[in-house]
């Protein structure tokens, strides 16, 4: 398995999305009803999107998610209610 197809690898790419960090800013503000000025567009970074990941998927490092099944799924889960949001933000919504 190149290094690049693995799932650790996946999660970096995903945390070093401007898009999905803003999904997180979007995410953070809904769920703990904040206003865009209590919590700027761009206020997340990579190392928070890795922090995210690592704690919503319940590891200490993304390289588990190679071998623990339920994190990848946790992995997958994340992707799929970042990609839903992405198709909203396209249509304006």
């Amino acid at each position: 398995m190149r290094r690049t197809d693995t799932q650790a690898a996946r999660a970096a790419l995903i945390g070093a999305n401007p898009q999905f960090r803003l999904y997180l800013d979007h995410r953070r503000r809904h769920r703990e009803g904040l206003t865009p000025g209590q919590l700027p567009d761009g206020t997340h970074d990579e190392q928070d999107a890795a922090e995210f990941i690592r704690q919503a998927c319940g590891i200490e490092s993304r390289r588990e998610l190679d071998t623990n099944d339920q994190a990848r799924q946790m992995l997958d889960r994340i992707v799929a209610d970042y990609q839903r949001w992405a198709r909203r933000q396209a249509r304006g919504h």
